[in-house]
């Protein structure tokens, strides 16, 4: 399955907010299984709208497409607010949400420190997250942290609980995390061979405890084309990169896709053969979006083409 991030791509839905329902419809249109949104808020006057309302957006305007959360801050939001706002999302999208959680990766700055945010305890916080949501989502009454204590919740209507997804890197802490309370783990910018070996640790922990491996939803930063200004835009993300990351040149190709749908696609196999069972792809280029989410399509329907061919046929 791939799916595609919509929000400040380029940094152009700051300016025209009708392009986000108009770019989830065409994720839909060009064969993608998913529209994700992440939270990148951090009150430093960023460009960055909230994950729920992009998503409600993307829910309107779509029919047929999951609806991922990749990923909410779990610290930013009391449990019961965030349960509230999920399951009435859950509820007016027909059960098309997968909720990514995890610690959050801005704590410190301006909107963490007006929210009253912790920015220590985090992991377990989201733990604790992680056993109460089912139970609120099936509209059971469940203890959840209140300012004088605990308070019983119980929201209605029940909805299908959406697949619980820890976000965060090979670390052993979010393997853990996965394998006990999670039906998927959400990594992002790993290259196949890191992917393998986490997903082997993943299903000796989730074996452990008795469950069902979690699946894998890795994010990949992206630039698709050929063209000249695709190869700039691909050298521009991959500098970004390396500097985000403190990585070399190649260990940021080693995670991120560029080249034509093609090449993309054989990268793609790549993952699935490593364990991934849902690329979401963040788009790296500065303009030419409908462009590029045509190309994604195009991916997506040479890997499906390849998937459904006899083994050693050529597409």
């Amino acid at each position: 399955m791939i799916g595609l991030g919509i929000g400040l791509s380029g940094g152009e839905f700051a300016h025209d907010g009708a392009r986000i329902a108009a770019v989830a419809r065409r994720v839909e249109d060009a064969g993608l299984d998913a529209v994700g949104v992440s939270e990148i808020v951090t009150g430093d006057g960023s460009p960055a709208l909230d994950p729920v309302v992009l998503l409600a957006t993307a829910a309107a305007a779509t029919r047929r497409v999951h609806l991922d959360f990749e990923v909410l801050a779990a610290p930013t939001r009391p449990a019961a607010m965030l349960a509230s706002q999920v399951q009435s999302l859950q509820h007016v999208s027909t059960g098309r949400l997968r909720l990514g959680l995890g610690i959050g990766g801005f704590p410190g700055t301006p909107f963490w420190a007006a929210l009253g945010a912790p920015t220590t305890g985090r992991g377990r916080a989201l733990d604790a997250l992680l056993e109460v949501l089912p139970g609120l989502f099936a509209g059971e009454p469940t203890a959840v942290p209140g300012p004088g204590g605990p308070v019983a919740v119980a929201l209605a209507p029940p909805v299908p609980a959406p697949p619980l997804l820890v976000a965060g890197s090979e670390h052993e802490a979010v393997l853990r995390r996965a394998a006990r309370l999670g039906d998927g783990w959400m990594p992002f910018a790993m290259s196949p061979e890191q992917v393998a070996a986490a997903a082997t640790r993943l299903r000796e922990l989730a074996a452990a405890h008795g469950r069902t491996p979690p699946r894998v939803h890795l994010g990949l930063h992206a630039v698709l084309g050929d063209r000249p200004a695709d190869r700039a835009a691909a050298e521009r993300m991959r500098a970004e990169l390396a500097g985000f990351y403190g990585l070399s040149a190649q260990a940021v190709v080693d995670r991120t896709l560029t080249g034509t749908p093609q090449r993309v696609a054989e990268r793609l196999a790549e993952y699935a053969a490593a364990g991934v069972d849902h690329v979401g792809i963040a788009l790296s280029a500065r303009d030419a979006l409908d462009r590029q989410v045509d190309l994604v399509g195009e991916a997506r329907a040479l890997v499906t083409d390849n998937s459904a061919a006899p083994r050693g046929a050529t597409a």
